[in-house]
């Protein structure tokens, strides 16, 4: 092969690797886009007396806002059963896992449920405390 074809060859694929890796990662952002992207303070509770107390709230995954929104749960949405919290997400009981609870006194009054999407669209809890009746 002569010395420019073989440049123009080169040429052609490394073009296509760069196409190619291009279109990969726009799919990846958007068929998976990181769980980051869903937690935000979007001001809605800036003058909240609890505000800070949220923020500071962890269970052994970590602290619970980083990651997720903290939702709100009725007291039929959740149980405990064979000794594991339970919480139901979108007509689906989860069981709440061990290192999600929190284990701190309730503040705020009902059962807070940090739900999050792993990479594999799989709905995980990343923490969980139970209301304060409890």
């Amino acid at each position: 092969m002569l010395p420019h074809a073989q440049a123009a060859t080169l040429d052609a694929v490394v073009t296509t690797m760069y196409r190619l890796t291009v279109v990969v990662a726009v799919w990846c952002f958007t068929a998976c886009p990181p769980n980051l992207l869903y937690a935000r303070d979007d001001g809605r509770f800036a003058d909240s007396p609890l505000k800070e107390w949220f923020e500071h709230l962890r269970s052994r995954n970590g602290l619970c806002c980083t990651l997720a929104d903290g939702v709100s749960v009725q007291d039929v949405d959740w149980d405990t059963q064979e000794g594991h919290y339970r919480v139901r997400i979108q007509g689906q009981w989860l069981v709440v896992p061990d290192a999600a609870v929190v284990t701190e006194p309730n503040r705020f009054g009902p059962a807070v449920v940090w739900p999050y999407q792993d990479r594999d669209g799989t709905t995980r809890i990343r923490c969980f405390i139970p209301g304060a009746g409890t």
